[in-house]
């Protein structure tokens, strides 16, 4: 369903609100920012079996409207029951070659290389100089781009982790990866875990990646986390962060607790910009109403 109880837990999202026009005082729901929740349920349900399942539909996020972002667009999620997140890097360079074969009738951008898989550890490293892994403390982060970054301008209200940490990247980083085609970013610092485990035999990195091409995000994906008292102990943190940054919070989303203790399996999962993905492929100005 498109109008939901919860429409997700990332801080930095903002959904939109439906209320009841003849009665408010009813419960509020929102128009989901993604079918994850919704779609995971479907896994979790033993009586139904299902173990590879996608969806494309439109999704909706209160954000500024761009040449690569619109507040309705379309996103095509998939899911792998019992795969693990390096099966999704497969699937995605399947789809990129099947895609670029596929659309000939279209005006195509030169056809892209084999993907490259390169950590965040190591992509820091390339462009900042420095292990961010040994910063996975807010002070420590902060004063290090207060040290080496003096062009990187620091907000003077309090930031998360998080927020510095990107602060960096689309200052330093960001700007280079178009010079690298095809790209899988993977191995993410710990405190950006959201929805993803943490690597056992590393706890500093969590096992997820986003697909880059030619410099655009196109999509982002997780090794999922089964556990519901980790998940838990996440979204209150990020609902805490939310009301701190933007004075709002959602409701808890205890369709999707409900998911976790009915016990979902271990799956990999992957959301994906199709209008993104398009403009990546194409040679078009504005693949929103192409």
């Amino acid at each position: 369903p498109p109008l939901v109880q919860n429409p997700g837990m990332e801080v930095h999202i903002h959904p939109f609100q439906a209320y009841h026009v003849r009665n408010k005082n009813l419960a509020t729901n929102y128009l989901q920012t993604s079918p994850e929740f919704h779609m995971k349920k479907l896994l979790s349900m033993k009586e139904e079996q299902l173990n590879n399942i996608f969806q494309i539909c439109y999704c909706f996020r209160d954000e500024p409207i761009s040449e690569i972002h619109r507040s309705q667009f379309l996103m095509l999620e998939w899911y792998r029951k019992n795969e693990r997140y390096e099966k999704i890097m497969q699937d995605c360079e399947n789809l990129i070659k099947f895609l670029q074969n596929s659309l000939s009738e279209l005006p195509i951008k030169e056809k892209l290389p084999a993907a490259q898989a390169i950590t965040v550890q190591e992509i820091m490293q390339e462009f900042c100089q420095i292990d961010i892994l040994q910063f996975l403390e807010t002070r420590s982060l902060k004063e290090v781009i207060k040290k080496n970054f003096k062009d990187v301008p620091i907000p003077k209200a309090e930031l998360s982790w998080d927020d510095l940490f990107f602060l960096l990247f689309l200052n330093k980083v960001e700007p280079h990866l178009k010079k690298i085609p095809f790209l899988f970013l993977y191995e993410y610092p710990a405190p950006l875990s959201a929805l993803s485990t943490i690597k056992k035999d590393n706890p500093f990195v969590c096992e997820r990646f986003e697909m880059y091409i030619r410099g655009i995000e196109i999509g982002n994906c997780f090794n999922e986390l089964t556990s519901y008292s980790e998940q838990k102990k996440r979204f209150d943190e990020q609902m805490k962060e939310k009301q701190m940054l933007y004075g709002y919070q959602l409701n808890e989303p205890s369709e999707f607790y409900d998911t976790l203790q009915r016990g979902y399996p271990a799956s990999a999962g992957i959301a994906v910009g199709v209008e993104r993905l398009f403009l990546s492929l194409v040679k078009t100005e504005n693949p929103f109403y192409s």
